[in-house]
């Protein structure tokens, strides 16, 4: 690989990752929104839930810009795992019931349909990664040969 498409790799390495890292930073910008303002019952209990696998799997994307091909299924399983955590009422039974921090991360309340919730996240984001694949991130080759035409 010859120096200017070394060059060209890193700069589209380093797109993608202010790409996906503004992406992480939006979509929890918005939860934390909805989860302070917001008191609509179905944006605050089913939009939240879409959202919140969004900045995990932008975040992940920003440490490896190269796409895992599973990635939206692994948010998926660790999202299932959470919300199983809340179904074991996990806090209860580690004494950590009290701090009122992680009762808001881990969550306390589970719902099956915050797992349909998070599924959906995650086919928007699988969604997502083959609109920037086949539309977004391929470019056009220029007609004159130059890489800066």
């Amino acid at each position: 690989m010859d120096a200017l498409n070394q060059q060209q790799a890193v700069n589209n390495l380093t797109a993608c990752r202010l790409l996906y890292g503004a992406i992480a930073l939006v979509s929890f910008a918005a939860i934390v929104y909805i989860a302070l303002f917001v008191t609509q019952p179905f944006v605050r209990g089913h939009l939240g839930d879409v959202l919140v696998v969004i900045p995990i799997h932008c975040g992940i994307r920003v440490i490896w810009p190269r796409k895992p091909r599973l990635l939206p299924l692994y948010v998926f399983l660790f999202a299932c795992f959470v919300e199983f955590t809340q179904y074991i009422n996990l806090l209860e039974l580690l004494g950590l019931a009290h701090i009122t921090w992680l009762r808001i991360v881990v969550g306390v309340t589970f719902d099956w349909l915050d797992i349909v919730c998070y599924a959906v996240g995650c086919a928007i984001m699988g969604l997502g990664e083959i609109i920037y694949a086949h539309y977004i991130k391929r470019k056009p080759a220029s007609k004159t040969g130059s890489p800066l035409a």
